[in-house]
């Protein structure tokens, strides 16, 4: 929450020096900055995300919390020195710029300061001539527009709405000067939720409850979080806030209230525990790959769909998953997956593929007879009904455990998308598996033969 009042009631009251005293820099300047700057003290739980002195770090859980201003306090710690630069970045423009976000705040708390603001080059500049910069990656490749960029600061509100590569390759933009004594940092504020959830979540450890052993295997790493509840939050409203949270439905509410990492909309169409994990499969099955193509362009806020495809074999009414192999990529790398993964299959091994409704789908099918798989065992499969409609077979025959996964690395993906099916933010493996399921139970038009493999 922002401080109230003019400029001196801001700046002149309400702080103690030895408020600051605990701060992580030894030498008073590097902690002036926040007392000039920032118009209200840090919470206890903002406090020790201002103090951390690892590389990497993350605040947040619950909404209401002060993530903002936490991550706002930690651009400007260092603002008192010379050529020092910070980013802070938003997922999308209107993210930047809306009433109470980083731009906004940033203006009420800096605005009656020596600081001035460049509409240029959409930064804060400081007497010292330090920058707290604001950006936005509204596409994948956006991030590249940093690319010849230097900070030593970089800080990402509401992590979850951004991809992982985008996070990974800002990275590379942190680095000094030799001899600087500012430190380099990542530092990221989030809740749960968001297309970006389960990457953050591993990141940062949030599946382990154990906070002990959280830690632990963040200290490995050089990371931390810092967990922040609206509780923690005395400047907020929280009777008013509860009353609003209170609106939403219950996996949202638990996440924005609860600041509960594993709250998820859980599907009905599939559980874990019905797929069983073996070590071997039998050679006569019946196999079939069947491809699941997508053809998502990155938008802002999404996170794109995967191309997946499905190696399912039966064998006596029991289903074996064999392998599953998935991709974002350009047509041209999809197609160059497709062709290398058939070479490893074998020429033994039909292939299907979802055809497409109307000429564009009957083009596609015929490309890939033509030019990318000829001498396979190719043929498209028009798809009828809905997702869950098509998934029906599968769901059942996973129930009656007909339905085994051949010990791999890409099985905790596969059954975390079959737990959320329908509701989770991808869908494809399971589309890829019913596909698969389908062609191996169907009629002539379909069928395949039986292989070994």
């Amino acid at each position: 929450m922002l401080g109230g009042g003019n400029a001196e009631n801001q700046f002149g009251l309400g702080w103690a020096a030895e408020y600051f005293a605990d701060l992580l820099a030894p030498d008073k300047a590097v902690k002036a900055p926040l007392r000039i700057y920032c118009p209200h003290a840090p919470h206890p739980k903002q406090s020790a995300f201002l103090a951390l002195d690892v590389k990497e770090a993350l605040f947040g859980g619950a909404a209401g919390g002060g993530k903002s201003d936490a991550l706002l306090m930690a651009a400007l710690q260092h603002v008192d020195v010379p050529n020092y630069a910070a980013l802070l970045l938003r997922r999308t423009y209107p993210d930047l710029i809306k009433p109470g976000a980083l731009m906004d705040r940033a203006d009420q708390w800096l605005r009656p300061t020596a600081a001035r603001w460049s509409e240029k080059r959409r930064a804060w500049i400081f007497p010292s001539g330090a920058i707290i910069a604001f950006g936005h990656l509204d596409h994948e490749n956006h991030k590249y527009e940093y690319q010849s960029s230097e900070f030593q600061f970089v800080g990402f509100d509401e992590l979850t709405q951004f991809t992982e590569t985008q996070y990974r390759y800002l990275f590379s933009r942190l680095r000094r000067l030799k001899g600087s004594r500012v430190p380099i940092r990542m530092r990221a504020a989030t809740n749960p939720g968001g297309v970006g959830h389960e990457w953050v979540k591993m990141r940062f450890a949030l599946w382990e409850d154990d906070t002990e052993k959280r830690n632990d295997l963040l200290a490995a790493h050089g990371r931390a979080f810092v967990r922040s509840m609206l509780e923690d939050n005395p400047s907020l409203d929280r009777e008013e806030y509860e009353e609003s949270l209170a609106e939403l439905d219950p996996v949202t509410r638990a996440q924005l209230r609860g600041g509960d990492w594993s709250a998820a909309a859980a599907g009905n169409k599939f559980k874990r525990e019905w797929f069983e994990i073996v070590d071997a499969v039998p050679a006569a099955c019946r196999w079939v790959r069947f491809w699941d193509l997508a053809a998502t362009d990155p938008k802002p806020g999404t996170d794109p769909d995967y191309t997946a495809g499905c190696l399912m074999g039966m064998l006596s009414g029991v289903f074996y998953i064999k392998d599953m192999r998935r991709t974002r990529s350009s047509p041209s790398g999809v197609e160059q997956l497709i062709k290398q993964t058939a070479e490893l299959d074998g020429r033994a091994v039909a292939i299907r593929m979802e055809q497409e409704p109307g000429s564009s789908g009957v083009n596609t099918i015929d490309h890939y007879r033509r030019t990318i798989l000829p001498g396979f065992d190719f043929n498209g499969l028009k798809s009828t009904g809905s997702k869950e409609v098509r998934a029906n077979p599968l769901s059942s025959a996973a129930e009656a455990k007909n339905v085994k996964l051949l010990r791999g690395a890409w099985i905790p993906a596969f059954l975390d998308e079959a737990e959320m099916f329908p509701h989770g933010a991808h869908d494809d493996m399971e589309d890829a598996a019913s596909g698969a399921h389908l062609c191996l139970t169907s009629g002539p038009r379909t069928s395949v033969q039986r292989l070994s493999v």
